[in-house]
């Protein structure tokens, strides 16, 4: 964007004079101080990039503060669409809980024990539902190698878990009955 001679004078003028007024506009309406830094930035950053509609004279505050608005207004919206897809999270999240987290300790504790290297391949297999040939694309080896990975580090688990003396370690964490 290009902008026509003496621009950036004429916003360092509107930026000096109307800087306290607009300051003082954000931080009366805005929920914490740094949305009223959000607001008084978007607001020059929008002067700028308007320079040439922002009007002359008292005009020109008057059209800062219809900036300023609109900006508090995104801003209020876009805290609020948060808020509910963050509640709706919540919700979905909540649902899909079948056991209670204190009863995976042990199961977390097994898993924190393992290498990162184990706690990775297990973790596209188990909670991302990868295939072997999509980890394999994803760690940047074969699907045959990630088969091995995977089995060896579903034993390693099935060890820390104290599931290892029984006739099938990994069977367990698979799904399969014993």
């Amino acid at each position: 964007m290009t902008h026509p001679p003496g621009a950036r004078d004429r916003l360092e003028a509107i930026y000096r004079a109307y800087y306290p007024a607009i300051y003082q506009y954000a931080v009366r309406r805005a929920g914490s101080p740094d949305d009223a830094a959000d607001v008084i930035s978007e607001t020059f950053l929008i002067a700028w990039r308007r320079i040439d509609d922002v009007p002359e004279d008292d005009e020109g505050l008057l059209w800062l503060y219809g900036v300023a608005r609109r900006v508090l207004f995104n801003q209020r919206r876009g805290a609020s669409r948060r808020a509910v897809l963050a509640e709706r999270l919540r919700e979905e999240l909540a649902a899909d809980l079948r056991v209670a987290p204190a009863d995976l300790d042990h199961v977390r504790d097994a898993f924190d024990r393992l290498s990162s290297r184990d706690r990775e391949v297990l973790a596209l297999a188990c909670w991302e539902s990868l295939t072997s040939e999509q980890i394999g694309k994803v760690l940047g080896c074969t699907a045959t190698a990630v088969r091995i990975r995977l089995h060896r580090a579903r034993q390693r688990l099935a060890k820390g878990l104290g599931l290892a003396d029984e006739g099938n370690p990994t069977a367990e964490l698979r799904g399969e009955s014993l």
